[in-house]
């Protein structure tokens, strides 16, 4: 972000400054919810304030009273009478029970306030993580990871202090100091007003630095949105980094984006800090007051020492308050400043959502990967050539090209689908074509074609523009997002392993047998390397599966789709990247992971996809030839043109 950048978001804040004002009460409102799960202790904080205030005002009371005991001035009714040691062995007795009193009920109110603050950061965080999780992925692609974890983490720290010391803590100063002035009134009106009168200007100085610092919090947050992802970018990327000697760069890069942050850093402490000084000097000015006005009133013999003691002492305690209340307040606006931008993150819609009465997929009939009837149909690496099929883009169910064992579901029709990322930038265009159950269909063409978007589509993903995607004559819209994804397996070129056993890593949480694990495994030929590991399935590893070789990760993706019995299978560059021998591996588990199911490989080694059944030849989001391979070549269109140029290439 330059300079000028920082001043545009400055402006763009100032602008909607006091629509936020505004809505600070609506804001709040949303936390209600959160904090009626706590509503005993809420409560029991609430009430503790009433004790705890009245303890505050009655100390400097009792003070007053040995003054005016010592000076022999008018006392209270029990002390009258009494000779002077008796007299301050009961006051001393009063303000010592006041003091332990106070300790007590401040410690337990402070302790609930704190405990109610944590459950509503522990509820909002769960519910946040829950929201940001079902959020379409188009969200993340506009979404740098770094300010998701600031929103998770700083972001909801802060919100929790709108109730710990933030409107709890305001309501019990407000409280403090409505009874001490009421103490104040009920000892000497004149210099109760006095001080009274002195809270308005500090109230509309408190209320001016906390609007800028308000301002200053929030752009100091966005800032450290921004450290965060380039923190969180530079160490993804370290291999990058190292590669091509960006250290310093990138370290020169982040040392720019760190000055902005605490250039906004330091502004919310200066506003912070004139608070309290504004207050401090406010403070002495009201106890010179006291010392004034009492001093004349004094000569005139119309106040008594011990009065004028009690309200210095009050002084004292009447601005304490408004200290800690202007602390308070530059908490709860940085909790509404937290409050607001995890508001932008929870009014996110969440545009794919399972329907009211979803429907249900077919059940699982035909060859699963744990039938060992049926014989494996060589959908090999480098097949032979064979004769020419005569397979349409849509042909009779009476022709399909797998007829040797019971194939009724794993339909696939889109029909005249549009899709785009962006408004009317279409990256897939009227597609409308048919996979039948049991077809091994491959995507092919050039990059930016629309092959990866497909998958996208038909995993629910993303949301078609128009038209509408069937399986099995259902449209996936009106089937939960549960049971679609279950009825579709997915594999990668690049498997995502998550930080824990290898055994959590094929389930995926779900609750299947060891037995069945190990089944999947065996089948998928990836029970071996796993024996060999040091724990065998309880084997931890590390984030993103570091301590496994790249092979290694995409068997695991292997089992990880077979344990799960898919109807259909799709493949996007699975086999890409391997060694021979890890790709001779997995190409066995793919030939029993495709008996019995549809299939959709894309891959851009053309020689891979000879002997699939049919090849969808895409362009520019268009389909625009469908064939065998020995069709498509006999075409001479674009397939046969990408074919002849990666044969060369070889």
């Amino acid at each position: 972000m330059t300079g000028s950048s920082a001043e545009t978001e400055e402006v763009g804040y100032k602008r909607s400054q006091r629509q936020r004002r505004e809505s600070d009460w609506r804001l709040f409102l949303r936390l209600i919810p959160y904090a009626r799960r706590s509503g005993r202790l809420l409560l029991l904080s609430i009430v503790l304030l009433v004790p705890v205030a009245v303890s505050g005002a009655i100390q400097p009371l009792i003070i007053g009273q040995a003054i005016s005991l010592i000076r022999k001035e008018q006392t209270w009714s029990i002390l009258q009478g009494r000779d002077l040691s008796t007299g301050l062995n009961i006051l001393a007795v009063l303000l010592l029970l006041t003091v332990i009193a106070r300790l007590v009920l401040v410690s337990t109110q402070s302790y609930t306030v704190q405990k109610v603050g944590q459950q509503i950061t522990n509820a909002i965080r769960d519910d946040l993580f829950d929201h940001v999780t079902s959020l379409a992925v188009r969200f993340f692609d506009r979404t740098p990871v770094g300010k998701l974890i600031t929103r998770l983490t700083s972001d909801v720290e802060a919100l929790g202090d709108v109730f710990t010391t933030g409107a709890i803590g305001i309501v019990s100063d407000l409280f403090s100091i409505l009874v001490i002035a009421i103490a104040m009134f009920s000892l000497q009106w004149q210099l109760a007003t006095m001080l009274v009168l002195m809270l308005i200007p500090v109230t509309g100085v408190i209320i001016y630095f906390q609007q800028q610092y308000r301002q200053a919090n929030y752009l100091a947050r966005e800032e450290l949105s921004g450290l965060n992802a380039t923190l969180q970018e530079n160490i993804v990327g370290i291999n990058v980094v190292q590669l091509f000697r960006r250290e310093k760069f990138n370290a020169e890069l982040f040392r720019t984006i760190n000055k902005r942050y605490i250039k906004e850093v330091d502004r919310t402490i200066f506003h912070d800090s004139a608070v309290s000084a504004t207050l401090e000097w406010i403070s002495l000015v009201a106890i010179a007051g006291v010392l004034w006005l009492g001093g004349i009133q004094i000569l005139q013999n119309q106040l008594s020492f011990g009065t004028l003691s009690a309200f210095i002492l009050f002084a004292q305690r009447l601005f304490d308050p408004l200290r800690q209340f202007a602390e308070k307040f530059t908490s709860i606006q940085a909790g509404f400043t937290a409050v607001e931008r995890i508001a932008d993150i929870l009014n996110e819609p969440i545009e794919i959502r399972d329907p009211e009465h979803p429907k249900s997929l077919p059940s699982s009939v035909g060859a699963g990967f744990t039938n060992q009837s049926v014989e494996p149909r060589n959908i090999s690496l480098n097949p032979p050539l064979q004769k020419p099929r005569n397979i349409s883009l849509n042909p009779p169910s009476d022709q399909l090209p797998i007829t040797n064992y019971p194939l009724p579901i794993g339909e696939i029709k889109f029909e005249h689908v549009w899709f785009a990322y962006k408004q009317d930038e279409y990256v897939i265009q009227d597609l409308d074509f048919t996979i039948h159950p049991g077809e091994k269909v491959a995507l092919v063409g050039p990059t930016g074609a629309g092959k990866s978007s497909i998958i996208r589509l038909l995993c629910r993903l993303y949301e078609p523009t128009k038209g509408r995607i069937l399986l099995d004559g259902v449209d996936i819209r009106d089937v939960s997002q549960m049971e679609l994804r279950r009825y579709m397996g997915v594999i990668l070129q690049d498997g995502f392993l998550f930080a824990g056993d290898v055994k959590s890593n094929i389930t995926l949480g779900e609750t299947y047998p060891f037995e069945q694990v190990v089944a999947a495994a065996e089948k998928t030929n990836v029970a071996q390397f796993i024996e060999q590991l040091p724990q065998g399935y309880d084997t931890q590893l590390r984030e993103r599966g570091t301590n496994l070789s790249g092979g290694q990760k995409q068997l695991l993706a292997f089992a990880r789709a077979a344990i799960r019995d898919p109807r259909i299978l799709v493949l996007d560059e699975a086999t890409a990247s391997l060694d021979v021998r890890t790709e001779a591996l997995i190409q066995d588990a793919l030939d029993r992971l495709l008996v019995g199911r549809t299939a959709i490989i894309i891959a851009h080694r053309l020689s891979t996809i000879r002997n699939v059944d049919r090849i969808l030849v895409l362009k520019r989001g268009q389909l625009i030839e469908s064939g065998s391979h020995q069709e498509l070549l006999q075409q001479g269109g674009l397939y046969a043109s990408l074919y002849k140029l990666q044969m060369l290439g070889n």
